[in-house]
């Protein structure tokens, strides 16, 4: 049995998991998920006019009373939708790589200035950033297509130039739009001071265990709530949709167009519903059901990534003379057991000097889970690389730690380089977590028996559990909207069902099902041709497929 530090132990930052995307995946595809059963209340969605719109609520009282104080202060979000950005350079400072980068491809960046709380309009303001690559072929313009590659909190001012590229001729047709959703990236940026960068932990092997990350969890809620009390109620979808509809007015368009991946699928969603009629060409990419939206969104997602897990152990067997961890899959996944094993022992050691970090059991599984969204050769060669290290570390050997991972490290599991927390408060901005520990254990244990590797991690406690409850209550999908929905079945993040269940709430809308990956984000980033023609189609003409299509993933 391994020993914890006491529950009322201060938490210290090496017991933090590694980002689940930052290797592989341009998208940002950490989603936690929560137990929590908030009803979802109607959304009285009223359009108002185009070029000063203001958006409705749902009906909760709380919500009423917001409601009531935005139809008064209409006139005071005018000036917030008659606003014109300044564009100039994206470069904010000397050091800034990714704005000279921008500035190199013709993007042009500004602030739009959005208020705090919708409901007070008049009082404080915040910024959004965005970018914007303007359409090269004006005879030919559709518009402008704004974009969020998820996360939750993943900044998108750097994806024009991306996202051009994804979208090929088409391309040249469009204002291709990025934003920092509010208080991420550029955009009155959230830190919450932690001293860990991810939180989405596994509860180990032991009541030790998870009874420590109680403590954990409630610290990290506790440091937000003192660093950023005044914005944190405000940070919430559909506060983020709001944005992108002063985002529209601010760029003078009476529709706009919307690539969304991941978290961004639902916040698209959402804005389908508060902005009936606002949106033109709608791309949702590895969408997430709108009622399973919550602080514990991994929920249920167990079996898609044991499948994935399987999966990629077949291709590393096929790779033994490389990295080393068995010559069947079986071999393979006896290799991961001993090393959550061995981590369940005592924390295992990785890297050396400044960059030795120290794992557990709380970590490793994460860890794993972060290695098999992807199933394309670089990121699978990239999670070879890392499980040999961690083999190596079960065995007690001195390690080295593959090119790039270290800096990963450094912020996931010491909060080094980036703001912390802004992830964590917009997961927790929607809908309130269950509160009592003892709910979340129990949880855990019914999960153990059948997912003993990814259910501790999927049903674990996280700081929604801490947090204040969201002062509205979630959109609840309610009007069809039309929009082209793109999902893999082996999806291990947002899973197929999930597409399937918003294709079902949204009749209009068209499914394309890429069959036989295991990824998550598709367009533009896969390299299947028949995904990205279909959506490209979609974007040149305003046409959906007559009726949902299938493509097969390629080989070679």
């Amino acid at each position: 049995m391994r020993s914890h530090e006491a529950a009322d132990a201060p938490p210290t930052a090496d017991r933090t998991p590694v980002p689940a995307a930052r290797r592989a995946s341009s998208v940002g595809l950490v989603l936690a998920a929560c137990l929590a059963t908030i009803p979802t209340l109607a959304v009285a969605a009223e359009a108002a006019p185009a070029g000063a719109a203001h958006p409705s609520v749902s009906t909760s009282p709380s919500a009423s009373r917001a409601a009531s104080a935005e139809n008064r202060s209409a006139a005071g979000l005018d000036r917030y939708y008659r606003q014109r950005p300044g564009w100039g350079s994206c470069v904010t400072g000397p050091d800034d790589t990714t704005g000279r980068d921008l500035d190199r491809a013709g993007v042009q960046c500004a602030d739009v200035t959005v208020p705090l709380d919708y409901a007070a309009p008049r009082g404080r303001t915040i910024t959004v950033a965005i970018s914007r690559l303007r359409a090269t072929d004006t005879r030919h313009r559709i518009g402008a297509i704004l974009l969020n590659i998820g996360g939750p909190g993943g900044p998108a001012v750097a994806h024009p130039p991306a996202a051009r590229a994804a979208m090929k001729e088409v391309g040249a047709r469009y204002d291709i739009v990025g934003f920092d959703p509010r208080f991420v990236g550029r955009s009155t940026p959230l830190d919450c001071g932690w001293p860990l960068g991810m939180t989405w932990l596994s509860a180990g092997a032991d009541r030790a265990g998870f009874d420590w990350q109680v403590a954990l969890q409630k610290s990290l809620a506790d440091k937000c709530r003192a660093a950023g009390a005044s914005v944190l109620p405000h940070i919430s979808t559909r506060n983020t949709a709001r944005d992108m509809d002063v985002i529209r007015g601010a760029l003078g368009e009476r529709k706009i167009s919307y690539l969304g991946y991941s978290y961004g699928t639902y916040l698209g969603t959402v804005y389908t519903q508060m902005f009936p009629g606002r949106h033109d060409r709608m791309v949702l990419d590895g969408a997430i059901d709108p009622g399973d939206y919550r602080p514990r969104l991994l929920e249920g997602a167990e079996r898609e990534n044991e499948k994935a897990l399987a999966d990629w152990a077949v291709w590393a067997a096929e790779r033994h003379g490389v990295y080393g961890l068995g010559r069947t899959r079986a071999e393979v996944l006896a290799s991961v057991d001993r090393v959550v094993a061995a981590s369940a022992r005592g924390p295992l050691t990785i890297g050396s000097g400044a960059d030795a970090f120290r794992i557990d059991d709380s970590q490793v599984p994460l860890l794993l889970f972060s290695g098999i969204a992807d199933d394309t050769e670089p990121a699978r060669a990239s999670f070879g690389e890392l499980l040999s290290v961690l083999v190596k570390a079960a065995g007690g050997a001195p390690t080295t730690l593959p090119e790039g991972i270290a800096g990963e490290l450094r912020y996931a599991l010491r909060g080094e380089g980036e703001p912390t927390g802004a992830q964590s408060a917009i997961i927790c901005g929607d809908v309130a977590a269950a509160r009592d520990p003892e709910q979340y254990w129990r949880d855990i244990e019914r999960s153990r028996a059948a997912h003993p590797l990814f259910g501790p991690l999927t049903h674990n406690i996280n700081p929604c559990a801490f947090w204040d409850r969201p002062r509205e209550e979630p959109t609840r999908v309610r009007r069809d909207a039309s929009a082209l929905i793109v999902a893999a079945t082996g999806d291990p993040r947002t899973t197929y069902k999930g597409s399937v269940e918003l294709r079902r709430l949204l009749p209009s809308s068209r499914l394309i099902t890429l069959e036989g990956a295991n990824r998550h984000a598709l367009y533009g980033s896969y390299a299947n041709a028949c995904v990205d023609e279909q959506v490209n189609r979609y974007l040149a003409t305003g046409r959906l497929p007559a009726k949902d299509r299938t493509c097969v993933k390629e080989t070679g």
